[in-house]
């Protein structure tokens, strides 16, 4: 009963589990590319916080399709924790916020730099809103800063952001480096669901700028964000992307689809491999016998 209900309820797991993707979050990368294109000419890109993997393989049959060989495709994924082997992936298990990180980027590139940059990387929320999105937007500004040392002008940067209603001075500060600044909410990304994703387009840092890790991009002096006005405040375009005969992430689906004759649950693609609740739960299981 539980599995099958859980089939259900996420027609997004569902699919993923049967076209083979590691996580439902592949869609949301394929139709964030539906709207804005950002494969077009890519051939190597940067998977930040890339566990368990989806967003790399999006990124694996993408890019295979803008070259005539193989080998001219280059794509790294970098997480802390380890991530099961992709074909085509070099993986590297660092720290986004090291500049030994980037430097190893750009020695996989072959001292070039990336045309794309990706991110879906999220803290553990804690349900309090303004923490979850204070720490998430601290994460967008590592993952921005080594995007810094690795993305070539012209670039494009997509990172998942948690709306709120101090997010205005995240959106300056990518305003700052990139001359096209969009926030899109897949289809396939929950209605209750706080997140949405940053398409940063066409990098042209500030004249002068040197991609530094040493020096944080945002001043930890607070200020009401509300009051500024002008160039101050930008003002990014916020769309839907995914056709609107996609799946509803929210709706429950019966576990036939239109045009299927059977029903097959199947196993996900890939599990983690050394989750960080791992060892919460072997604790938990032994507290467990021993009280028993």
């Amino acid at each position: 009963m539980g599995k099958t209900s859980k089939d259900k309820r996420d027609i997004y797991y569902r699919l993923a589990k049967e076209e083979g993707w590691r996580a439902r979050s592949a869609f949301k990368l394929l139709q964030i590319n539906e709207e804005h294109n950002i494969f077009n000419g890519v051939l190597r890109a940067v998977d930040l916080c890339a566990a368990p993997g989806s967003w790399s393989q999006v990124l694996t049959k993408k890019l295979r399709q803008n070259a005539e060989n193989d080998d001219d495709v280059k794509i790294v994924a970098v997480d802390l924790q380890a991530m099961a082997a992709l074909p085509g992936v070099k993986q590297i298990q660092g720290d986004i916020t090291k500049i030994s990180t980037a430097n190893e980027i750009i020695k996989e590139f072959e001292g070039l730099k990336a045309d794309l940059v990706v991110c879906d990387g999220a803290p553990d929320v804690t349900g309090l809103h303004d923490i979850d999105e204070y720490v998430q937007s601290q994460l967008l500004l590592a993952a921005l800063n080594i995007t810094t040392h690795v993305l070539k002008n012209g670039g494009v940067f997509v990172a998942k952001i948690f709306r709120g209603k101090d997010v205005t001075l995240v959106y300056s500060q990518l305003k700052l480096f990139f001359e096209f600044v969009t926030v899109s909410k897949p289809r396939s990304s929950r209605n209750s669901s706080i997140e949405a994703f940053v398409i940063c387009q066409n990098y042209s840092p500030p004249p002068g700028y040197v991609p530094t890790m040493i020096n944080p991009l945002l001043d930890h002096k607070y200020c009401d964000f509300n009051q500024l006005t002008g160039p101050n405040r930008f003002i990014v375009p916020f769309i839907a992307c995914g056709d609107l005969s996609a799946y509803d992430s929210d709706t429950s689906y019966p576990l036939l689809l239109e045009g299927q004759s059977s029903y097959e649950y199947k196993e996900p693609v890939q599990g983690p491999i050394d989750p960080p609740y791992k060892d919460v739960l072997e604790k938990t299981k032994s507290m467990q016998i021993n009280n028993s």
